[in-house]
């Protein structure tokens, strides 16, 4: 058979045409078979990198401790150690909050915190115990270690803590320190009712302080005093449960542990691990040394039970196999699912709970077993027990049985009541305990990797359980009834397990949340793109996934496009698609075939499909029914046959949808014999018969194709002619034109022809010839033969026939080599020539050759060549190994002819080697035998001579011996090389070294050590003796070893390297010493490396980090961790991996080439600047360093290391050299450093440097001379400047004590006498005009329209219809936005615009607060598009809505001025305007010495006294003026003079400027009293002012100064005094060119004498001034800011409009989801209190008919400015260098702002304004001030400005949609045409 197929091969070959499916393009995934104990096969697979995301902790010891997921968004909250994270569902870090470390001690009890603790304080990491969603208050709750266990609670949005109750001993949860031991589980009782919480915790020992279960307030106000109050407490009874210290007498450590909890219909349900109480053998104290015995339970309560009697517990587990499963680990509550609940009788929306135990009641933390089970139990069967139990006690049957409670047996008590489902208990038979164990179903269980947590959803009726693994795997398990669970995946979710208990679903259930303690992953529930074939989808076991048919695709049913269509979607395997093709194989030579495919559950095909031959030829298939029809390839497109591929090729035939452009589906192909023929005389494979010329020639069957028959081995010797004749069949005689056989021989490559005979059909002779072949290397060499006829056509040789060639004397150099030749070689030794050769060849007689099995067949002469051993003890067993020429053909000749050293050896059969080798076992010697030959006799009988061997060298007989072993002691895991010493320890054969029962492998020795490797300890820690046996002597000595514990790691610094290893590494741990060279280790994709180690000490060593083994055309730029990272520490397992590190290997640092060329010329000193980059790797606790050295040729240099560059101290060398940098296992030379040495100095250069050098000489002596003249008018101007600065200093001293008197004396309050009617309020009309119209009197919209009686009547008509428009919404904000538009539009004209609209709308607040809301809503859309910052919203009035804003208030705060905020206002302006004028006051510069602004402040000493005047009009003596000038500063002042009455009835007129006015210079001073030298207690009075020569020059500089074109209309209400002494009349009088001061000089101008200058020196001196004057007005500055910022003061309450805005605002904010509390409070600053209050501050004229003077303009700057701090968010960091106005009250500040933090707070908390209650208010402020402005007026005006932009309002109409409708731009049109006529 093998002869045809090899023909068919070559020259017929068929062709399959199979079909199979196209696998869909994916990402390779690794799939892998498991057995486990469903018995199913499980995928295992890695993650597709699009859906995988994982979140890892920033700091390795701030572990995970806790996971929440927030349904409504899928925001993902992290608690850990130390922080609070929130993340996006893709796990990108948003926020995190800080919760630790902090100073504490767990025995502090209160906390520190509360009260001071004498315990020891550490900084302590917080661990987060519990985490909980508060979805109704939008909160988390997050609980941790420290003090005790507060808890802090946080918003949800941004983690801004919003409480933290700690003051209160409910506010201890626990000071235990497991994230493990504390659940809790928040219950809702309706919207009326607050929420609950219950909370079970481990007590850590400590029953007094905290409840191990309670309930507790949710309070709604996070910061409420009874948050977490217990719900009910009184004396007797609580809502909560202590364990009795009794318990802790019985069980020292009894704690219950709480592993889950959940709520379900009316019950809380918690679920515990807890010791027994029991008294069996094997429970009892810890302290005993007997192991405790826990028991698993789930506990029960009431939700509305508030003093716990419906406590009720019950044992649970699982037993699977015989095997039981107790010790609870995790659990999980789901709905059963349809196909579950039929198998658990239940209904599909009933609970069950699946739990996962492990093996056992016994808890061992370092041998815990890693057998677990995954069970389910039903909660309805788990409520009908406790219901059980509940009706047996209650008919007084069995105990309470709840020993770590009640600790002693309480019989149940008797009563007659009927105890339905919802029961909630008594206070009698309360708590109570269930003895018998509700046992779960056993689902699934796993021996080897321990299940740690569980999670489950119900998908499409299935219940799918996700578990996690101690090894950081999530099984993926379909529970489709009580004993049908099938692990269908296991996905690799975290590097490092085990995976912690809390796991969670996305929020659509698409993905799982699972951490390990240092990361958190995102894993998809299901991967059902790693299917690439329907049956491995469908039969994947995974329900998510179905077969998307004509997308080829496995995939969910929601992603399969029309997958509702019938047979586009297979959800069973029996769905897939089959097709069936006919015929299924065809020949190469047959050409466009039909081929019938049938197809079964394929889609409808309307679309149509085509039929693809792999790359070869796609054609259209014709779709009948399910038939389909397709036609072969054409012949040009046939595939070509490589023979060497075999007799056929399998081509895909495929058929692809029209509809997809993809494959969907496969056929079964049918193998099928092919029909081929063999032609004979052709010697050809054909499918047509006819085509062969011969009859005889068909062949059909195997049996009849020429072939060769089996031979015997065909011996051919070199040399020597000789024919080959082979046995055959069906040979074919060649016909004419044929030619004959020949014989094909191919020997070392190189081919030969020999003639052959065909005798008959079978038979065949290749002809005599000689062959030879190279080289005596063989002695003999197989060659391949064959048979060809007619020049190339081969006979088959199925049977490999072969020439064997040979040569006697190859390999065959001695008599014994030769006669153990192949006797059918037929080689004979030839004794004359000493060689090996055939017998033929011999020429000497035949007594002269040796032949095998001859009359002469023994060998002469044996020779010994070697011995070994040559030494071995006496006591014999000594394997010595002889090795020679000629030692005998057969083991009888030797066997007892054998002797060494005169001692018997027994030679052993299984070492001999014929001719070669004798292995023999030494006997034992005498004592008197040392030494000798080693003698070989050959032969049976009497040993002859010449056939006796004697060795050449000795063999000697020793005595072994050990004298001492080093180490004496090592791990008891075994490894340890320990070397014996000793004495002849080389002899011998064979040695064995024990160590007490166990062997220590034997390595190597010499003569006198030898060295074995320990195996780990059987009997534990310990010495055990050693033993050393060398053949039967056994060596004894007082050896010991001892075993000790195996060394650890503890830490490993730093937890760093580079890709190329080599750096230091300082390793910690126990027992270190005791290995002798341990090593650091690093695998990498299955690569290892080690390095070394030095051992400093039993706890320290220093390794050198091993290399990253990853090939450098691999080597990235980020980091790469290691597989495994650990130690070779001898046989030590438990470090060969260590789990507890993040070994992190970063990028090798690069260097560049110095230069181009690579050489860089340097001169000498130079630093040389090495560069590259990753210097500096980038570790977590900032950058790390590494140890470079840098050699310049020898010589190391100075280096300071940067992240891309090292600097490198050059060493004081010239000439070239090679730069060479080092940095762990990296050696690179960048370059060359040439150094060439500055040139010596030309004989020019000397001359000149000493020419230069004399001329400095001469320089220094003319310097000297000029120095002494100069410094005898130094000297003299040294003592006129000392005496000056005498006299300032003095001044200065005098200036400061005054100062320091005042602040302690002068600060007093000033008091106010005022009532309400002595305040003078302005009127509504002129209080709201000074607002909107700042500085305009008389506007038009207070009077009637002034036009001629024709034109009148023709406007209103006009204005009418206009006014109506303006009333329109839609045309108004229209109107606005296009004016806003426009660039011609002024900040002045939206000013305008927005003050006459409020004035035309001030009998419509409704509508225009319904606008004005528009407009905001509209900027604050605009601001947000634009991405400015949010917080710059309304700073600026840069548009018509916050101008119209700033109107808005002014018209609703009217009435909260006049009764509340006005009186503090104006006792503030009084007490500023008497405090200033305590003091003098400058009239020019407005100046005074008390001030709160230091630019009004005087800077000068100014001397003045207080003098007393009598008024004439009284007669009696009043404080008329403590100033020193003569007139008041106030402008209706200044129209009069002072008229001064002396006794004797002369009268004298004081005036500024007279006669008598003093001029120095250019300057004039005004005059004063003390110029008129006026007494005290002078009669003064005021007369009409007279304008003579000297003043009438003064009114005539005002009035040029002050006059402008606006001076009929505008009076400057906002300015102080007037125009004049608002800027410093420093200019010169515009006839005589004389300056006028009053009482200091102007700054700026400095042509004061010498002496003046002093004063101006140390001006900031008289700063304290601001002090005291602060200090004084201290009270009246608080008033006014708690009278703004209080919601209810004096009587008044918070006016409804700040409400209604404030709420506005944050309904706008939460509509655009900006949640930051700084911007939310920032645009309520910049709303109300920068809009309104700081413009009412800053202008009290706006409120009340005074007069504001320039000071009293400064000091109000001052407080307005201290307001708007106050308001701010921002951190003001102020220094010496601030302003002095924000510097004066830094201090008061926080204070403020924390008042406005409260009052924004309150304002919030208050309850919402209605719409309805808010028009009823604004329609009544509208009423009350109905007709203050002419309508008709304001509405001229603002039709100005529809006047000058008619054409872009109107187009901004008609683009309008809801302008259209109305047609308001053809009544807009309408109202222009009748207004057109005016002008």
């Amino acid at each position: 058979m093998t002869s045809l197929t090899r023909s068919w091969t070559c020259f017929f070959v068929c062709c399959f045409l199979s079909c199979l499916v196209l696998p869909v393009t994916l990402q390779t995934v690794v799939q892998a078979p498991q057995a486990h104990s469903a018995g199913s096969q499980v995928i295992t697979m890695s993650l597709q990198e699009e859906e995988y995301a994982s979140f890892h902790a920033e700091n390795p010891e701030w572990t995970f401790n806790h996971l929440a997921v927030d349904y409504r968004n899928g925001n993902v909250y992290l608690g850990a150690v130390n922080r609070i994270y929130k993340l996006s569902p893709g796990l990108e870090a948003q926020v995190s909050h800080e919760t630790g470390p902090d100073e504490d001690n767990r025995k502090c009890y209160p906390p520190r915190i509360v009260q001071p603790c004498s315990e020891p304080l550490t900084l302590t990491n917080n661990v987060n115990k519990m985490l909980l969603m508060d979805y109704r208050e939008n909160r988390l709750l997050a609980c941790g270690s420290l003090y005790q266990g507060i808890c802090k609670l946080l918003r949800l949005d941004d983690l801004f803590k919003l409480g933290e109750p700690f003051h209160k001993k409910e506010h201890y949860l626990s000071g235990v320190n497991e994230s493990g031991s504390v659940f809790g589980v928040i219950v809702s009782y309706g919207n009326a009712s607050p929420d609950m919480l219950f909370v079970a915790t481990a007590v850590d020992g400590k029953p007094e302080y905290f409840p191990t279960i309670s309930s507790r307030k949710l309070a709604r106000n996070s910061e409420e005093d009874g948050m977490f109050a217990y719900v009910f407490h009184d004396e007797f009874v609580a809502s909560m449960i202590k364990i009795p210290s009794d318990t802790f007498t019985v069980i020292p450590d009894f704690d219950i542990y709480y592993i889950y909890g959940f709520a379900s219909g009316n019950f809380v349900y918690f679920l515990t691990l807890q010791p027994e109480m029991g008294g069996g053998p094997t429970t009892g104290s810890s302290s005993t040394g007997r192991e405790q015995v826990y028991t698993s339970k789930i506990v029960r309560l009431c939700k509305a039970d508030t003093a716990f009697n419906s406590y009720v517990e019950v044992p649970i587990g699982c037993i699977s196999g015989n095997v039981e499963y107790r010790l609870l680990e995790a659990a999980y509550l789901s709905k059963a699912g349809a196909i579950l609940a039929r198998s658990l009788e239940v209904a599909p929306d009933d609970d069950v709970l699946f739990a996962v135990f492990s093996k056992g009641q016994k808890r061992r933390p370092r041998q815990a077993s890693q057998d677990s089970a995954l069970c389910v139990f039903s909660l309805r069967k788990i409520n009908e027990k406790i219901k059980e139990r509940l009706q047996s006690c209650y008919k007084g049957e069995g105990t309470l049985d709840l020993a770590w409670l009640k600790v002693k047996d309480i019989p149940c008590s008797s009563a007659l009541l009927t105890i339905d489902d919802d029961f909630c208990g008594l206070d009698m038979n309360a708590p109570l305990g269930v003895s018998e164990m509700v046992r779960g179903k056993p689902l699934f269980s796993d021996a080897v990797d321990k299940m740690t947590s569980v999670i489950a959803y119900v998908y499409k009726n299935h219940s799918l359980v996700f578990v996690g693994t101690k090894s950081g795997r999530v099984k993926k398990i379909r529970v489709d009834g009580s004993s049908r669970a099938l692990q269908y995946e296991t996905v690799q979710a975290v590097e490092n397990g085990p995976i912690l208990r809390d796991m969670a679903f996305s929020s659509d259930h698409h993905y799982l949340y699972v951490m390990s303690e240092t990361q958190l992953s995102r894993v998809p529930v299901e991967a059902c793109g790693q299917y690439s074939t329907c049956s491995e989808c469908l039969g994947s076991g995974d329900p998510h996934c179905g077969w998307c048919v004509l997308h080829n695709m496995c995939t969910r049913k929601e992603k399969c496009e029309r997958s509702s269509e019938p047979r586009r979607f297979a959800s069973d395997i029996k769905q897939c698609v089959r097709l069936s093709v006919h015929p299924n194989n065809i020949s190469v030579s047959q050409f466009s075939v039909t081929l019938v495919l049938e197809a079964h559950n394929v889609p409808e095909l309307s679309a149509g499909v085509n039929c693809t031959f792999e790359d070869l030829a796609e054609m259209n298939g014709l779709v009948e029914g399910n038939r389909i029809k397709c036609f072969s390839p054409a012949e040009k497109e046939m595939p070509r046959i490589i023979v060497d591929k075999g007799d056929h090729q399998i081509v895909q035939l495929y058929l692809k949808s029209k509809e997809t452009g993809l494959a969907f589906a496969n056929t079964i192909c049918l193998v099928n014999d092919f029909k081929c023929h063999w032609c004979k005389y052709r010697h050809d494979c054909t499918h047509d018969p006819r085509t062969c010329s011969f009859q005889e020639g068909r062949v059909k069957k195997p049996e009849g194709c020429p072939q060769l028959l089996p031979a015997e081995r065909i011996l051919v010797p070199v040399n020597v002619v000789k024919p080959i004749t082979l046995r055959a069949k069906n040979l074919p005689q060649p016909q004419s034109g044929q030619r004959g056989y020949e014989c094909l021989l191919t020997i070392q490559g190189n081919e030969h022809r020999v003639p052959a005979l065909r005798f008959n059909s079978s038979s065949v002779q290749c002809q005599n010839t000689s062959y030879f072949y190279d080289g005596m290397e063989m002695s003999s060499l197989p060659v391949e033969l064959t048979v060809i006829w007619n020049g190339d056509f081969s006979i088959d040789n199925p049977a490999h026939n072969k020439v064997h060639l040979y040569k006697c004397d190859a390999q065959r150099g001695s008599c014994g080599l030769c006669l153990k030749a192949d006797p059918l070689f037929g080689c004979v030794w030839c004794k004359g020539e000493n060689r090996c050769t055939l017998k033929q060849h011999c020429p000497h007689p035949e007594n002269q050759w040796l032949e095998h099995n001859g009359i002469n067949s023994k060998c002469t002469h044996p020779r010994i060549t070697q011995i070994t051993p040559l030494r071995g003890p006496r006591e014999g067993g000594t394997l010595v190994t002889i090795r020679g020429e000629n030692l005998g053909l057969e083991f009888r000749e030797i066997q007892d002819n054998v002797k060494v050293a005169g001692v018997d050896c027994t030679p052993i059969r299984e070492g001999y080697i014929p001719a070669e080798q004798i292995v023999c076992e030494m006997g034992k010697a005498e004592k008197s035998q040392y030494t000798g030959h080693v003698q070989v006799c050959v032969g049976v009988g009497e040993c002859i001579a010449e056939f006796t061997a004697n060795s050449s060298k000795y063999y000697y007989f020793v005595i072994p011996r050990i004298i001492n072993l080093k180490p004496s002691r090592g791990p008891v895991s075994g490894g340890t090389v320990v070397n014996i010493t000793g004495s002849h320890l080389d002899a011998g054969s064979n040695v064995s070294i024990m160590f007490k029962d166990q062997p220590c492998t034997y390595l190597r020795r010499g003569g006198q050590w030898l060295t074995c490797r320990t195996h780990a300890s059987l009997h534990g820690y310990g010495n055990v003796s050693v033993s050393v046996s060398i053949d039967r002597a056994h060596l004894q000595r007082d050896l010991r070893f001892e075993y000790v514990e195996d060394p650890t790691i503890t830490k490993i610094e730093p937890e760093w390297s580079i890709y190329s290893g080599h750096t230091p590494v300082t390793v910690t741990g126990t027992n270190l010493d005791i290995i002798q060279t341990p090593l650091i280790r690093a695998k990498y994709n299955g690569h290892e490396t080690l390095n070394l180690c030095q051992v400093l000490s039993p706890i320290s060593m220093l390794c050198q980090a091993p290399e990253l083994p990853i090939s450098l055309a691999r080597q990235q730029e980020v980091p790469e961790r290691p597989n495994e990272f650990g130690f070779k520490l001898d046989d030590v397992q438990a470090v060969i991996a260590l789990n507890t590190t993040n070994f992190i290997y970063y990028p090798n640092p690069e260097f560049e080439p110095l230069s181009v060329s690579g050489v860089l010329e340097l001169k000498p000193g130079s630093p040389i600047i090495l560069k590259g980059r990753n210097f500096l790797p980038p570790t977590n606790i900032g950058n790390g360093k590494l140890n470079y050295t840098v050699l310049i040729g020898e010589k190391p240099c100075m280096l300071t290391v940067s992240e891309t560059q090292l600097l490198c101290e050059s060493p004081n060398l010239t000439g070239r050299h090679k730069v060479l940098a080092r940095v762990g296992g990296i050696e690179f030379s960048p370059g060359v450093v040439h150094i060439t040495s500055d040139s010596p100095l030309s004989s020019t250069a000397i001359i000149g440097i000493a020419a230069a050098g004399a001329l400095l000489i001469l320089f220094i002596v003319v310097v000297l001379i000029a120095y002494k003249r100069k410094t005898h008018q130094s000297d003299l101007t040294l003592k006129r400047l000392q005496m000056q600065m005498d006299n300032l200093e003095s001044r200065v001293a005098l200036e400061c004590k005054e100062a320091f008197a005042e602040l302690q004396t002068d600060i007093h309050e000033l008091t106010s006498d005022l009532d309400g009617a002595g305040i003078p309020f302005l009127d509504y009309r002129t209080y709201t005009m000074r607002v909107l119209f700042p500085g305009i009197e008389e506007h038009p919209v207070l009077r009637e329209l002034e036009l001629p009686g024709y034109l009148q009547e023709q406007v209103q008509k006009g204005l009418k219809p206009f006014g109506q428009l303006i009333n329109n919404k839609v045309f108004l904000l229209c109107f606005i936005r296009t004016l806003e538009a426009q660039r011609g539009f002024s900040m002045r004209d939206r000013g305008n615009v927005a003050s006459l609209i409020m004035t035309v709308l001030q009998s419509k607040l409704e509508y225009a607060t319904d606008v004005l809301k528009h407009l905001l809503s509209d900027l604050i859309d605009r601001n947000l598009e634009s991405k400015n910052h949010p917080k710059l919203l309304l700073r600026r009035t840069e548009s018509v809505a916050e101008k119209m804003l700033t109107n808005w208030f002014t018209f609703l705060l009217y009435k909260f001025l006049k009764e509340c905020a006005g009186e503090p206002l104006f006792s503030l302006f009084c007490a500023i305007k008497q405090q200033m004028e305590k003091g003098p006051i400058d009239s020019i510069t407005g100046e005074a010495r008390y001030s709160l602004s230091e630019d009004k402040l005087i800077r000068q000493q100014i001397d003045y006294k207080t003098l007393v005047k009598g008024s004439p009009a009284q007669g009696s003596k009043a404080e008329w003026a403590k100033r020193g000038h003569l007139i008041c500063s106030q402008g209706q002042e200044r129209r009069k003079n002072g008229e001064w009455r002396q006794g004797s009835g002369q009268r004298m007129i004081l005036q500024d400027e007279d006669v008598t006015t003093k001029i120095e210079g250019d300057w004039k001073r005004l005059n004063m009293l003390a110029h008129y030298q006026v007494p005290d207690n002078a009669v003064m009075a005021l007369v009409p002012k007279q304008v003579t020569a000297y003043n009438s020059v003064n009114n005539s500089t005002v009035s040029r100064t002050s006059a402008s074109k606006y001076e009929n209309m505008i009076k400057y209400t906002g300015s102080p005094d007037s125009l004049r002494s608002r800027t410093p009349m420093i200019t010169p009088d515009l006839e005589s060119g004389v300056k006028v001061w009053h009482l200091v000089k102007n700054h700026e101008h400095g042509d004061q004498k010498e002496g003046d200058r002093g004063s101006k020196m140390v001006s900031e001196i008289y700063l304290t001034r601001l002090l005291a004057t602060k200090g004084t007005l201290q009270k009246f500055v608080d008033d006014l800011f708690e009278t703004i910022f209080s919601t209810a003061h004096r009587g008044s309450a918070l006016p409804l409009a700040i409400k209604y805005m404030f709420d506005f605002l944050d309904e706008q904010a939460d509509k655009h989801n900006i949640h930051d509390p700084h911007v939310r409070h920032t645009w309520k600053s910049n709303c109300l209190p920068l809009r309104f209050w700081v413009n009412v501050i800053k202008n009290p004229q706006f409120v009340f008919d005074i007069h504001k003077s320039s000071i009293t303009d400064a000091c109000l700057s001052v407080v307005a400015q201290t307001f708007m701090d106050s308001c701010s968010t921002s951190e003001h960091r102020l220094g010496k260098d601030s302003p002095s106005n924000k510097l004066l009250y830094a201090k008061d500040i926080p204070s403020y702002k924390s008042w406005v933090e409260r009052y924004y707070s309150d304002i919030s908390k208050m309850p919402a304004i209605s719409d309805q209650d808010m028009n009823a208010y604004l329609a009544e402020q509208s009423r009350m001030h109905m007709n203050e402005f002419n309508t008709m007026s304001s509405l001229r005006e603002i039709y100005s400005y529809v006047d000058k932009y008619t054409e872009e309002i109107v187009c901004s109409l008609e683009q309008d949609d809801a302008a259209r409708k109305q047609r308001l731009a053809l009544k807009l049109e309408e109202v222009v045409a009748l207004m057109s006529l005016e002008s």
